[in-house]
């Protein structure tokens, strides 16, 4: 297998680009869920992921195998996510303001970004066992779920790279400080106030972090009834899935509404409003149950693409509710449009 890495190597290094693609494709999956961490946009991470590419293939007779060629890949894409950040052009400074003519107050500000996009599991699929090393404080499922991009959204760039370096891929604090061209102190630093910050969050949405046996078949039953009180616009069935702190939001507006009161106000005044009909496609994000929603036209015979909506569970009850423009659905290969059904 070396063998094999370093004669591609060689032949990258001579300009034949199909030694190149070779040489990466293996690493290109995680690396893009890697950008998505730090990012929390999947936009953002395939754009953050061709140029960390582009740039590995310029510098390719820089890497000298001191370390492996994952790493060297991992160094290029974080410092690539980090530049990203620092130039800030394309994230919205202000959250887009929502529709408050038909919605209840909220109960308080969101804390999901603006930029916030949803994960397609189906992405997920092409990775490889990534073997993540001994100090790894995170499970694979929970290093993807909402909640915990979320929580790294509220970091700052250096501490979310240290923590996802760190916590969820399991390197040495060494090998961060060499990624980073830091001190091991700045490091450990970092990480501790990362570490801190992410507790807390996590601590606070604890009814919003996923099941440890997610896909289950009591998960698949609690999404069938959720799909069913959608498409019957029986709030009543709906309200009787939640738990009694459970959290509806809807990024990118900063709005949160918080216990069953707020969000049976919330999904009477947004969703089973009198003469809508909808249409319920299942899908999974972030390792998470999540279904297309479709609006039917009042004026055609077809039915828009609504929402995304991505499910938080807990044994048998939904503690979160995450709804998303229909701008990502085509992400998850959610058509636009579907036809009535006869």
């Amino acid at each position: 297998m070396e063998t094999d890495t370093t004669d591609l190597i060689a032949r990258a290094r001579a300009g034949d680009h199909n030694a190149f693609r070779d040489l990466v494709q293996g690493h290109s999956h995680e690396l893009q869920v890697h950008c998505y961490r730090i990012l929390g946009s999947l936009q953002d991470a395939e754009d953050a992921l061709q140029e960390t590419l582009v740039s590995a293939w310029r510098n390719l007779d820089e890497f000298g195998q001191r370390s492996s060629l994952r790493t060297w890949l991992y160094k290029i894409a974080t410092n690539r996510c980090l530049s990203m950040l620092r130039a800030d052009s394309r994230r919205p400074r202000n959250a887009p303001l929502a529709p408050r003519d038909h919605l209840p107050e909220p109960t308080s500000a969101g804390d999901a970004p603006p930029w916030l996009e949803p994960y397609p599991d189906v992405l997920l699929d092409h990775l490889v066992d990534q073997r993540p090393g001994p100090e790894a404080r995170y499970e694979t499922t929970e290093a993807i779920s909402l909640a915990f991009i979320t929580a790294l959204q509220l970091l700052p760039p250096r501490q979310r790279a240290v923590l996802v370096l760190r916590d969820v891929l399991g390197y040495h604090a060494a090998e961060v400080a060499q990624m980073l061209d830091a001190t091991q102190e700045s490091v450990q630093s970092a990480l501790k106030r990362a570490r801190a910050g992410v507790d807390s969050h996590l601590a606070d949405s604890s009814s919003r972090r996923p099941a440890r046996q997610p896909d289950t078949a009591a998960e698949h039953r609690l999404v069938a009834r959720l799909t069913d009180a959608l498409e019957r616009a029986d709030l009543d069935a709906l309200i009787e899935l939640l738990v009694t702190d459970v959290r509806v939001s809807m990024p990118p507006a900063l709005l949160e509404f918080r216990g069953i009161e707020a969000a049976q106000r919330f999904f009477a005044a947004a969703t089973f409003r009198p003469g809508r009909t909808y249409r319920v496609l299942p899908t999974r994000a972030n390792g998470q149950p999540a279904l297309g929603v479709y609006l039917a036209d009042p004026h055609a015979r077809v039915l828009h693409a609504y929402a995304l909506l991505v499910v938080t569970t807990a044994d048998d009850h939904i503690t979160a509710i995450t709804g998303f423009t229909p701008n990502v659905m085509t992400l998850f290969g959610l058509p636009r449009t579907l036809p009535e059904a006869d």
